[in-house]
């Protein structure tokens, strides 16, 4: 966002969850694993934030002084301020940045735009990367929401507000691009499950185009937000070419319209990012969260042929056995059942016992509302655990929706033990 051919980018690049699982799986972290402790919990700022604000901010890389912040409320045009609460990426140091600071800049009337600046798209030049495998990306957007959702409530900026993910500018590709939504699809997963609306700050000729090129796909979850950095000069929400009036133009924008001056307001001289904003909080609440769980034991919610048969071998499954078989040349598929409540988008997560003599390529089957698609995962690795291989457009009713196969060219026996389904839109 700021200053780029001076800022600092010598951090190493943050590991990933490197995954054997197939190209469209990614393991999230055991169900059973301890509790992470809760971050520190401080009284929230006043209201969310930024809230409901239209008018000019700025944005800066270290939060000013008390004394400069005071200055510039009495005098300057700006009634908005962006701060950097979390991410590997931040290059200033932020002694200022404290709850008691969150409460006194609310008190005073300041709107905050909480920014994390992390993991950066894979075919750029910024580090930390993310990862270019899509399941993976989006495994590493919830962790990112995680730590700044975290990060906001021990400044005191709670439920309600945006916090905006700064992906600097890429040279954009359609592998790229499917590696960065597929990481803010998980960005606003995680902040949505944490009472939190999700924005994005990105250039407009690269982060912006991108998710409005993909607006309408199911594929991907949307924004709350989008902040468009285009320094053409104009306080206004316009992204011209970069993303169409139609899409997030309910009161859902923010403008960078010039970057790297230098203003001097109350006789405090700061360098900032000019930005334009015309946001509410009420216009996209995080979706209603379904999940439902189906086991190999669930009555009436699993098909299995005779060939499936049960074991109680590995303490990694899920509940107390799971099914197993041979694979073969021909169709004989496992099902799992589940109501749908309506048609839309959802997660789907998969559990297993992982051993060496199970199969290296299973076939997991998913019952989209277009027909059925297939995802294979390498059950010898990441077992007790679930394990998301995609988020489908399903189709509201009750019904077959994920199958395990036995049609593999793979060796080791075929597991199926549990799945869960999560909507995500």
């Amino acid at each position: 966002m700021r200053r780029t051919t001076t800022w600092l980018w010598s951090l190493a690049t943050a590991a990933g969850l490197t995954l054997t699982l197939g190209s469209a799986a990614v393991a999230e972290p055991t169900a059973t694993a301890p509790p992470q402790p809760a971050p520190q919990q401080v009284a929230a700022a006043v209201g969310p934030q930024p809230g409901n604000f239209t008018g000019k901010g700025f944005d800066t890389c270290t939060a000013p002084s008390q004394a400069a912040m005071n200055a510039w409320r009495g005098s300057s045009p700006y009634g908005a301020v962006g701060i950097y609460i979390s991410g590997a990426s931040r290059s200033c140091a932020q002694p200022n940045l404290t709850a008691n600071w969150v409460t006194n800049q609310t008190a005073n009337g300041w709107r905050l735009i909480p920014i994390e600046l992390g993991y950066q798209a894979p075919c750029g030049t910024r580090t930390p990367k993310m990862s270019a495998d899509p399941a993976t990306a989006r495994s590493q957007g919830r962790t990112a929401a995680t730590s700044a959702a975290n990060a906001a409530a021990a400044l005191g900026i709670g439920a309600g507000s945006t916090i905006y993910n700064d992906i600097e500018q890429y040279p954009t590709t359609t592998a790229c691009r499917a590696a960065v939504l597929s990481f803010i699809s998980g960005w606003v997963e995680q902040l949505h499950t944490r009472d939190y609306l999700a924005g994005m700050y990105s250039s407009g000729s690269s982060g912006i185009r991108d998710v409005c090129l993909e607006y309408n796909n199911p594929s991907y979850l949307r924004l709350d937000q989008i902040w468009i950095a285009w320094w053409n000069g104009k306080a206004d929400t316009d992204a011209g070419t970069y993303c169409s009036d139609a899409y997030y133009a309910n009161h859902q924008r923010l403008h960078q319209y010039a970057g790297e001056v230098t203003e001097t307001w109350g006789g405090v001289t700061i360098k900032i990012d000019r930005n334009y904003l015309d946001v509410r909080t009420t216009t996209q609440p995080p979706p209603q969260q379904w999940s439902t769980i189906v086991d190999n034991t669930t009555s009436g919610r699993f098909t299995a042929g005779a060939a499936w048969s049960t074991s109680g071998y590995s303490a990694q499954r899920y509940g107390t056995d799971y099914r197993f078989a041979n694979p073969t040349q021909a169709s004989d598929v496992a099902w799992y059942r589940a109501n749908i409540p309506a048609t839309g988008s959802y997660e789907i997560s998969v559990w297993y016992p992982a051993d060496a003599g199970y199969n290296d390529r299973t076939p997991y089957l998913v019952a989209t509302a277009s027909g059925n698609q297939s995802v294979t995962v390498n059950q010898r690795v990441n077992g007790g655990r679930w394990t998301s291989i995609g988020v489908f457009t399903l189709a509201a009713g009750d019904g077959d929706k994920v199958g395990v196969s036995r049609w593999t060219a793979g060796t080791g026996y075929v597991i199926a033990d549990a799945v869960r389904i999560t909507r995500t839109s």
